[in-house]
């Protein structure tokens, strides 16, 4: 029969929540780990211009905090706090005793195993002089029982290493005095069941049960009920659905992303400056500001938090002075930005529109350059030192641009420079139209778009639209990688480790790396073909290597009729105002009978069922092709042809 005991000593407990905390903390810690490193390597490189050097400078500062003020998160804090119970579980339990230890009657005597049994009576003599009741007196650590308990042990200890029937037992049962009752400990110390203290258990169990657990579970559910998949409120994502048109230009796009903030922000206490700061954008754009106001409530009415959003995001694209106050308040409307655009990229995407599709892609780089939307700015407003009120007719082309300032000895000209050389500008090396195994797209055929990048300065000149010249060993090997490429599920060709540097952004609080979309589109009927696939880890020209370029590519399936359709591939940049590129492609639908014979009977193999198969039977019901069966006699008949043939043959051939 077994007997139940409480841990006295809570040993069993520790162990059972070491196990629970480390479970918990360690991948949290991992993936804490894993966060900090990512945002602090690499932080020194990307662009070297004054400004983006301060902003990192001033965002790694916020990340990490200082050696006076050390940065701790809600996270941070209680990641410390369960290692710290951890270390301390861990020295209890070390240094606990064990109570329920393995007899050893060599370890009572303090003897080796391989003693002989002279040695062991021997021995025992000498314990027993030392050790017996009648040599040792009581002390005050040491009671009169202790020492003749001490005694009973030892004497064990020696009968059970003597005496034929005790040394029996002792390695029958593990005990000398036989067959032990089965202790059974309970993983609960025992002031938990102690009557005082019940109240007190039955309160933390109330608490934890009956508040706590509930309250966890209803905010979990209930949170994410109240969330998209895009990490959006669903009565955000339901106003962008009722929004966004077809016809959405770039101020509707910012009008419909001012709804959002009436449930996506809370503000905390009552803005100072904010009504000067909006007067100060209604001086510089008055029409466009009641405008916009009347896109996000009718009337323009903008009141509490969507007022709030849209006065710190117009600041941000006028590049207004505001406290330090509202700043923190706008870095966090920001950053929260990107996430918002991408929902409603979604919606727009979904809907294959392709007007508003481009004009929240290029929200994302006003954004980022702190530019007003909409309004045509030429390329050098986003240099440091300049600002959108730069002259449109001055000259365009940023590396002239550069060598005007240098001819005219302008202060600006060194951070002009520095922005310039980090500049991400995309190069197309090749684009081209892929069906695998054929050379001709055929009707509803699966259809992959090939797109080969790099990036180059702006100081070099671009590639042109195909492949460079290369030797033939170098030209089949491209090809094969390709087709590797087409076959493979990913979008984004495997290729060396590419570490993009921080782009130029020196108005955006936070790290931004840049990235591009690729869309394939028909402008003509405002369409998008496949939905925008995103673009980021793009290498940098280099000409000293054969392959300097990653390939990209969208899949979709061919129309199913035959023609020529011209689309349009746009590759827009999430980073900078302008870095944009269009091409024309054009895609052939070729008829099955352009194909050579034997690719049309290996489409025929893989294409028409049997007419005896389930398949073969629901296409003969629909009028397709199918694979005729055919009967005994008539293979019979087949055969029999055939040989006659065969003799005729011989026939002939012996005469």
């Amino acid at each position: 029969m077994a007997n139940y005991h409480y841990d006295e000593a809570g040993n069993m407990a520790a162990y059972f929540l070491i196990s629970v905390l480390v479970i918990i903390l360690l991948p949290i810690t991992l993936s804490s780990l894993s966060t900090v490193s990512s945002n602090s390597t690499d932080v020194d490189s990307g662009c070297q211009c004054t400004p983006c050097v301060q902003r990192r400078a001033d965002v790694r500062r916020r990340q990490r905090g200082s050696l006076l003020t050390p940065k701790f998160t809600r996270k941070s804090l209680l990641i410390v706090v369960g290692w710290v119970a951890v270390a301390f579980l861990s020295y209890k339990v070390a240094h606990a005793e064990l109570e329920n230890k393995v007899y050893n009657p060599f370890e009572i005597l303090g003897i080796s195993t391989g003693a002989t049994e002279k040695e062991i009576k021997s021995h025992f003599k000498k314990l027993s002089r030392v050790y017996h009741p009648d040599k040792v007196k009581a002390t005050i650590n040491e009671t009169a029982e202790d020492i003749a308990n001490r005694f009973v042990d030892i004497t064990k200890a020696y009968k059970s290493l003597t005496d034929e029937t005790i040394r029996r037992n002792w390695e029958l049962y593990g005990h000398p005095d036989g067959r032990q009752e089965v202790s059974m400990g309970i993983a609960l110390p025992k002031w938990i069941i102690e009557g005082k203290n019940n109240i007190w258990v039955l309160g933390v169990y109330g608490i934890l049960f009956g508040g706590a657990l509930p309250t966890l579970v209803g905010r979990w559910w209930f949170g994410h009920r109240q969330k998209t998949k895009d990490g959006i409120n669903v009565k955000t994502a339901a106003a962008f659905f009722k929004a966004l048109t077809e016809s959405s230009g770039m101020k509707e796009v910012v009008g419909v992303l001012g709804k959002a903030y009436r449930w996506e922000t809370t503000w905390a206490g009552k803005a100072t400056g904010l009504q000067d700061l909006e007067k100060d954008i209604n001086e510089k754009i008055g029409d466009q500001w009641r405008e916009v106001k009347e896109l996000v409530a009718t009337g323009g009415k903008c009141e509490g938090t969507e007022e709030r959003a849209l006065v710190l995001l117009y600041a941000h694209f006028l590049r207004l002075d505001i406290n330090e106050a509202l700043k923190q308040e706008q870095a966090k409307l920001l950053l929260q930005a990107p996430m918002l655009l991408n929902a409603l990229l979604t919606i727009s995407a979904a809907r294959s529109w392709l007007s508003p599709t481009l004009m929240v892609m290029r929200l994302h780089a006003y954004m980022m350059q702190a530019l007003l939307p909409g309004k045509s700015v030429p390329p050098q407003a986003q240099l440091p030192g300049f600002d959108g009120n730069i002259d449109a007719s001055e000259v365009r082309d940023l590396a002239s641009f550069i060598s005007r300032l240098e001819g005219e000895g302008d202060i600006r000209v060194s951070d002009a420079r520095k922005a310039l050389e980090g500049w991400s500008r995309l190069d197309v090396v090749d684009m081209s139209f892929k069906v695998i195994g054929e050379r001709l797209v055929t009707p509803s055929s699966i259809v992959f778009l090939l797109v080969k990048l790099r990036l180059r300065q702006p100081f070099q000149a671009e590639a042109p639209l195909s492949v460079s010249e290369k030797l033939p060993k170098a030209i089949r090997e491209d090809k094969e990688k390709d087709e590797k490429f087409l076959n493979s599920r990913k979008d984004a060709e495997e290729t060396d480790e590419v570490t993009p540097a921080w782009a130029h952004a020196p108005h955006w609080p936070g790290l931004r790396k840049p990235g591009w979309w690729l869309v394939l589109a028909d402008d003509k009927s405002n369409r998008i073909v496949v939905p925008p696939l995103k673009i980021s880890d793009v290498p940098a020209s280099s000409p000293g290597k054969e392959r300097d370029y990653r390939c990209y590519k969208l899949q979709f399936q061919a129309p199913p009729n035959v023609g020529l359709f011209t689309w349009k591939v746009y590759l827009v940049s999430d980073t900078l105002v302008g870095e944009e590129l269009c091409r024309d492609m054009t895609l052939k639908i070729d008829d099955v009978s352009a194909l050579n014979a034997e690719e049309q009977t290996a489409e025929d193999e893989i294409s028409d069922p049997e007419e005896d198969t389930l398949a073969g039977q629901m296409a003969a019901m629909r009028g397709g092709a199918v694979k005729r069966t055919l009967a005994p006699e008539d293979s019979e008949e087949e055969e029999s042809s055939t040989d006659e043939e065969e003799g005729g043959n011989d026939s002939s051939d012996s005469e």
